[in-house]
């Protein structure tokens, strides 16, 4: 189970906006560029301020749920209003991999944290959506397969952000959240490489 399987109650919740957002003329590529920008720079402001001002960590929530709001506006740009493009393809993996990684490792900073840990969390990530895309490859779908997809790994990052922000947790206890997401990406990679091959027989 993955939290990827709400995306469709997700969606009809966001239709009324994306109608909007495609009258005034935003592209789905616009949406995603602008999502990677946003995401650099709310990283470097927790890498940067945060451990001096804890609060700051709520910024992590705040954006992982606008950011999945976003990463589903350009899906939803693209398929319905005839935006999908191979640049589209190409951004929309690349950008959430960069994305991904910079608020990841925007935990660098914190006090205590294992740093091996927090790189571990953020290449096998990689390699778990590179999983994923490889599917397309040998013929079969996209793989979202969970336990911790990107959906999963947002809501991780921003539980963090909410326990770091009055100092429930501390930096150790961030490493070994990491580890153990880190541990579910591996399965997950595993999941989505079966399940491709299982998709194509």
């Amino acid at each position: 189970m993955s939290i990827y399987a709400l995306k469709g109650r997700f969606q009809d919740l966001l239709r009324p906006g994306v109608r909007g957002l495609y009258r005034v003329g935003i592209t789905a590529n616009t949406v995603t560029v602008l999502a990677a920008v946003v995401s650099l720079l709310v990283a470097a402001a927790v890498w940067r301020w945060a451990p001096a001002r804890p609060l700051l960590y709520l910024t992590l929530p705040l954006w992982m749920l606008l950011r999945m709001a976003l990463n589903a506006v350009d899906g939803m740009l693209a398929r319905e209003f005839g935006q999908q493009s191979r640049l589209g393809a190409y951004l929309n993996e690349l950008c959430d991999i960069i994305a991904d990684a910079a608020l990841y490792l925007s935990l660098l900073s914190l006090p205590g944290v294992n740093p091996t840990a927090l790189w571990a969390l953020t290449w096998i990530a990689a390699v778990c959506e590179y999983a994923g895309v490889l599917g397309v490859m040998v013929g079969a779908s996209r793989r979202y397969d969970g336990p911790m997809g990107k959906s999963d790994r947002a809501f991780v990052i921003g539980l963090i952000g909410v326990l770091l922000a009055p100092g429930w947790i501390d930096g150790a206890i961030v490493g070994w959240i990491a580890w153990a997401a880190a541990a579910l990406c591996v399965l997950t990679g595993w999941r989505r490489v079966r399940q491709g091959l299982a998709e194509i027989g």
